[in-house]
């Protein structure tokens, strides 16, 4: 396992010493020296299931898994493949010009629905926009994270019902949301716990490391699953930073871990740790799920822009669903009877959420012009004018209206 402790592990230099302080100039050769250590040592991944479905034993995360039962196995395959099949039909109902825009999680189904199995009820959410597979381990109708999506409404559930927070599409910022929300439950006295996700890329965010600090400080409850798909839209992580992610919970005094992101038995052991560490009030931990994103980062991307096929054909041999079915195929816990009938239950959910959508009311043209000023605005209202023309400019073929 790689978890880092809340102290430094790099020993105290000596009051002598002059590498590394404020004005020391390093040569070009050591800099060399030293990028070419980084690259070559990759931290290790908290992993229990390997890609070719073996089962691996992990002395500190093994007894949040032991007692797993086959149903509990074919539940979490079954969610990867309901979530999957929910999300290739929302990019499809997007290219066919049903929602607006469509962020898939394509290559991530393990992170989250290992993590979101992991959480009680009593738990709360703050996702970004591509949580889907939290939200459906949350018990959030898929059909209802695609009204916001489609224009007609601003999240189409209640937080409080599922406490699972409304999408975020301000990039960091639920991390602070999630803190401030968290030091509450911490000061209620509450038994429970907190999570924040986000991406690589809103690791960088000034918000992000806010949370940290916040977190830290006041010991919150609060767990920060960071999705690391290696892409923040297209600048790869060794461009975000020059260590491992995970380690930057050192900088502020609490514990980070690298799972594998494909592995969903290690998402779920690793995230149940990290809310009992929460829970137990021994502060926030920062996880880092390493996986990949195998699709576009929205439907506006063309991936191909940035990055080469043969990275994608890689981690398609890492899948997250495959690597689960092996392991319910070699232990027997899964028949051919059980995959067929997840196929047809899979063609169902494609189907319902195909026939909600094209279900939904087109959305108001106007409704962005409301409530952005209590009394009303003169620009606004110049604004909206303009729009309302340049809606009647298209003609109506039939009546020219």
């Amino acid at each position: 396992m790689t978890v880092e402790s809340t102290a430094a592990r790099t020993p105290r230099r000596s009051a002598g010493t002059k590498a590394g302080t404020t004005g020391t100039k390093r040569t070009s050769s050591t800099t060399k020296k030293a990028t070419g250590a980084r690259k070559s040592t990759e931290p290790a991944l908290v992993q229990l299931l390997t890609p070719e479905g073996k089962r691996v034993k992990n002395a500190e995360f093994d007894g949040y898994v032991d007692g797993i039962t086959a149903e509990e196995l074919r539940g979490l395959y079954r969610d990867m493949v309901l979530t999957r099949r929910f999300d290739a039909e929302a990019t499809s109902l997007q290219r066919q010009g049903e929602l607006g825009l469509w962020a898939s999680l394509l290559g991530q189904e393990a992170a989250q629905i290992g993590s979101g199995r992991a959480l009680r009820d009593d738990d709360y959410v703050f996702p970004t926009y591509r949580e889907h597979g939290v939200a459906w381990c949350r018990g959030v109708d898929p059909t209802n994270l695609l009204g916001m999506f489609r224009g007609v409404n601003n999240g189409g559930w209640d937080p409080n019902g599922n406490n699972f927070h409304l999408y975020t599409i301000v990039i960091g910022s639920q991390a602070l949301h999630a803190t401030g929300y968290a030091m509450g439950v911490a000061k209620d006295g509450a038994d429970s716990a907190v999570i924040a996700y986000f991406g690589d890329g809103a690791s960088s965010q000034g918000d992000v490391a806010e949370a940290f600090t916040f977190s830290a400080v006041y010991n919150a409850p609060v767990v920060f699953f960071c999705q690391n798909n290696q892409w923040a839209i297209s600048e790869p992580t060794e461009k975000q930073s020059r260590v491992p992610l995970y380690q930057r919970a050192q900088g502020y005094g609490f514990p980070g871990v690298r799972v594998d992101g494909n592995d969903v038995l290690a998402n779920l052991a690793v995230t149940k740790w990290a809310l009992e560490r929460a829970r137990a009030g021994e502060g926030p931990t920062l996880v880092e799920a390493f996986t990949y994103r195998m699709g576009a980062h929205t439907t506006s991307d063309d991936p191909t822009r940035y990055r080469h096929d043969d990275e994608r054909a890689a981690w398609e041999a890492k899948d997250p669903i495959l690597r689960l079915r092996r392991y319910l195929e070699v232990s027997n816990h899964a028949d051919e009877g059980f995959f067929a009938e997840l196929e047809t239950e899979s063609e169902a959910l494609g189907k319902r959420v195909r026939e909600a959508v094209r279900a939904m009311p087109d959305p108001d043209h106007f409704a962005i012009f409301e409530n952005v000023y209590a009394d009303g605005h003169a620009l606004v209202d110049e604004e909206r004018a303009q729009f309302a023309a340049y809606q009647a400019s298209f003609a109506d073929a039939d009546g020219g209206k």
